[in-house]
C-alpha cells in the first residue's frame, strides 16, 4: 500500500513541476544523509575511458567533499554517508562483500524493481603523490549500489538508474585526497546506425556520451524528487567531464558536442585523446553532456582510404578517354538503330523535299492545266530549268524522297531498325508557254543498311 501511494505521489509531483515555469533548481547528482549537510562536492572529475572492441566504458568518478565552515549553521553538518545517482546500470569490479539490503530497501519503497546490486571498488588517491592512480588506497568493503528500474503504468519499463551509497570516510573531507569510484558502464557508449558499406569502408561508428546533473529521464527524476531536500551542490572548485580515447592512431572523431570542449593528447596515458568540458557549477540541475561521435579503423580500411581516391583519380586519366570513346560508339549506335514511335504503331518515315502523289499527277492534263494550276497543286517552289535555243521552254521539276525504318524488335514505345526503305520521286513538268506540254514521274527504290549515308 505504501509503495503504491509513493509512485503516485511521485509521478503527481512530476506531472506538476512539468506544469510550472522553469527554475533554477539546487539538486545535484549527490545526495547527502542528513538534509541541509552544508557540505559540498569539488573538485569533481567524471572520466570515461573508451577502448576499441569494447562495448562498455570504464569510469572514474574523482571527487572531494567540502565541509561546510567551522561553525555551520545546519544541523546536517555531521559526518554522514554519501549518495550517489548514476543515469543507467554499472557492472561492478567485483569488490568484496554482500550487497546492502538497506539500500535495495531505499529504492522499493519509492516504487521501484531492483535488477542489480553488488559492491563497487573505492580508491583513496593522494594528491602529494606524483603517481597517486597507481598508489590509489582500496576503501575496505567498497560501496554497495542497486540498479533499478520503474515498471508498468503507461510509460511501460524505463531505462535503467543505479543508487550508489558511499560510507563516510575520513579522507572525504581531506583536501588532500581525492576518492575515486571505479565502474563499467555500457550505457554511454551506443552504436550509430550506418550501411553495410559505410561499416566495411569506414568501420563501425559510436556515441559516446557523458553528463552531470541529469534528472530528466525516468526514473531519475523521482529518485531526485524525494531526495531533493539533501542535494549536494558543486563547491566553487574545478568540475570537468572527460573521455579518454585510447589507440588515437587509429581513432577518428567526426562530431564534439557542444562546441566549447577541449580535445588534447593525454599527458599521462599513452596514444590517448581526451575530449573534456569544464562544468559550470553556477548551472545548478541544468544537465551538462560532452558527446563524441567517433570510430575506430583498422591499418587495412586506413589504406583503402588513402588508396581509393588514388585509384579512381589514375582510372580517370587512364580509363577516360576510353570510356568516351566507347560511350560515342554506344551512342552513335542507338541513335542509328534505335527509334521511337507510338505504342503497337510501326515506325514513321521521314520525308525530305517535295513528294508528288500519283493522284496529283494524274490531275495535270498536258495542253490543259497552266502554270499557276501545277503551281497550286504540286507546290510554289520547284526546281525550275529554262532553254532557249532552239526554242524556248520552261521544265519544272518536283524532287522528294522518302526514308523508311523496317522495325525489329520492337519494346513498347522503341524499336530497332533492320534497314532503310528509301524511295526518291522526280516529278517533271515541262511547260509550253503557260500551259503544260508533257508530265513525268519517276519513282526509284533502294534499301540501304543502318549507318549508310542517306
Amino acid at each position: 500500500m505504501l509503495r503504491s501511494r509513493s509512485r503516485h505521489l511521485a509521478i503527481g509531483a512530476a506531472f506538476v513541476l512539468l506544469l510550472l515555469p522553469a527554475a533554477p533548481a539546487s539538486a545535484q547528482l549527490f545526495f547527502s544523509t542528513h538534509p541541509n549537510s552544508g557540505f559540498h562536492i569539488g573538485p569533481l572529475i567524471v572520466r570515461a575511458n573508451v577502448n576499441p572492441d569494447d562495448p562498455t566504458a570504464h569510469v572514474n568518478v574523482l571527487w572531494s567533499v567540502v565541509p561546510p565552515p567551522s561553525t555551520p549553521r545546519t544541523a546536517g553538518a555531521v559526518p554522514q554517508d554519501f549518495y550517489l545517482l548514476w543515469p543507467g546500470e554499472v557492472i561492478s569490479g567485483a569488490a568484496p562483500g554482500k550487497p546492502d539490503a538497506e539500500l535495495a530497501k531505499m529504492v522499493t519503497a519509492l516504487g521501484f524493481d531492483v535488477i542489480g546490486e553488488g559492491r563497487i571498488p573505492l580508491y583513496a588517491q593522494s594528491l602529494n603523490d606524483p603517481d597517486a592512480a597507481a598508489k590509489a588506497e582500496p576503501v575496505p568493503g567498497g560501496v554497495p549500489y542497486v540498479t533499478f528500474v520503474q515498471s508498468g503504468g503507461a510509460l511501460g519499463l524505463s531505462p535503467p538508474a543505479t543508487w550508489i551509497r558511499i560510507p563516510w570516510t575520513p579522507r572525504l573531507p581531506d583536501p588532500r585526497w581525492l576518492m575515486d569510484l571505479r565502474f563499467r558502464s555500457p550505457s554511454l557508449i551506443k552504436p550509430k546506425k550506418a550501411s553495410w558499406v559505410e561499416a566495411a569502408v569506414l568501420g563501425e561508428k559510436y556515441i559516446a556520451s557523458i553528463s552531470f546533473n541529469e534528472v530528466r529521464d525516468r526514473p531519475l527524476f523521482q529518485m531526485y524528487f524525494a531526495h531533493r531536500d539533501r542535494a549536494v551542490r558543486l563547491a566553487d572548485a574545478p568540475a570537468e567531464l572527460a573521455v579518454n580515447f585510447s589507440h588515437s592512431d587509429e581513432l577518428k572523431i567526426d562530431e564534439v558536442f557542444p562546441r566549447n570542449t577541449i580535445r588534447r593528447l593525454s599527458e599521462s596515458l599513452e596514444s590517448t585523446e581526451v575530449v573534456s568540458l569544464f562544468l559550470d557549477t553556477s548551472e545548478g540541475i541544468a544537465p551538462q553532456q560532452v558527446t563524441v561521435q567517433y570510430g575506430y579503423f583498422s591499418k587495412l580500411q586506413a589504406a583503402v582510404l588513402v588508396a581509393l581516391p588514388a585509384i579512381f583519380l589514375a582510372l580517370g586519366y587512364a580509363v577516360g578517354p576510353a570510356l568516351a570513346r566507347v560511350g560515342g560508339y554506344v551512342g552513335g549506335w542507338l541513335v542509328a538503330n534505335v527509334r521511337m514511335g507510338g505504342w503497337n504503331r510501326g515506325p514513321a518515315g521521314r520525308e525530305t523535299g517535295t513528294i508528288v502523289s500519283p493522284e496529283v499527277v494524274a490531275r495535270i492534263i498536258p495542253g490543259k492545266t497552266t502554270l499557276a494550276e501545277v503551281l497550286a497543286l504540286c507546290g510554289p517552289h520547284p526546281e525550275q530549268r529554262e532553254r532557249f535555243a532552239p526554242e524556248r521552254r520552261r521544265t519544272l521539276v518536283y524532287r522528294g524522297k522518302r526514308t523508311r525504318p523496317t522495325a525489329g524488335r520492337v519494346f513498347g514505345w522503341f524499336f530497332t531498325v533492320r534497314h532503310l526503305e528509301v524511295e526518291e520521286h522526280v516529278v517533271t513538268i515541262e511547260m509550253e508557254g503557260d500551259r503544260v506540254r508533257d508530265v513525268q514521274a519517276d519513282v526509284s527504290r533502294s534499301r540501304l543498311h543502318v549507318g549508310e549515308p542517306v
